[in-house]
């Protein structure tokens, strides 16, 4: 059975996977869940510093511990963690959920900053990107829709935590390279997703000469009620 990696997005942690990982499990695969460097600790108010490097060195250690080359599968800023792993390793496959996208976050902060001038403009000013999670009604704008139960919103608003400035502006302005990856890689995307637009994702998917796979939900598609689709598609790939 392949084994699989799981790497988190910006403002989340390990944590987040634990209802597909356990299904993973339940299926009979290997799971390891990556925290990347400063994110053990939900709910951490405290600015990070840390840099995409040192994320992708965590998942460069996880993937030592694995007894084969391992399935990658990257959420949202851990796509693009993941994206930047392959860039210079092979493995078994590529798995980029929801992913930033192979043009960068460019875009997509743009967007943020049209809809939440003041918040972004400060978060940016200060290097404080908690400013932007730290509301409910944020939170389901950009991480769920409309439909989401309320419950599923309301637990994970307090767990999110501040991520690191030198990230995000990594990938803004140091967008992937596909042409540098030789790994199969999938793409999945949100039918929801307010941060990373599917034609961005189906952009994403063609970079890498493939056809994304569009579930339902928001980008948490891993928190949101459509994740048993997620491990459906994950247990798939894994054939």
């Amino acid at each position: 059975m392949p084994e699989f990696v799981l790497v988190h997005g910006a403002w989340h942690g390990s944590w987040c996977w634990a209802d597909v990982a356990d299904a993973l499990a339940e299926r009979g695969h290997r799971v390891t869940s990556v925290t990347l460097p400063g994110h053990s600790a939900p709910g951490r108010r405290e600015r990070i510093w840390n840099r995409i490097g040192e994320y992708v060195d965590a998942v460069v250690a996880a993937v030592e511990t694995c007894s084969s080359p391992p399935i990658l599968v990257g959420h949202s800023m851990g796509g693009y963690v993941v994206q930047r792993y392959l860039e210079s390793r092979d493995t078994a496959a590529g798995v980029l959920v929801a992913s930033v996208p192979a043009r960068g976050a460019l875009a997509a902060n743009l967007r943020t900053l049209r809809a939440h001038p003041g918040r972004t403009l400060r978060a940016m000013v200060t290097a404080d990107y908690l400013r932007l999670v730290d509301d409910p009604d944020l939170v389901r704008e950009l991480f769920f829709t409309a439909d989401t139960p309320a419950e599923i919103v309301d637990a994970l608003t307090p767990r999110l935590q501040n991520e690191s400035a030198f990230a995000i502006n990594t990938m803004v302005f140091r967008p992937p390279q596909p042409t540098k990856v030789a790994t199969p890689v999938h793409v999945i995307a949100a039918e929801g997703d307010t941060i990373f637009t599917l034609d961005e994702q189906h952009h994403l998917a063609a970079a890498y000469g493939t056809e994304a796979v569009v579930l339902s939900g928001g980008h948490d598609i891993m928190l949101d009620t459509s994740w048993p689709e997620l491990v459906d598609q994950l247990d798939r790939i894994a054939g």
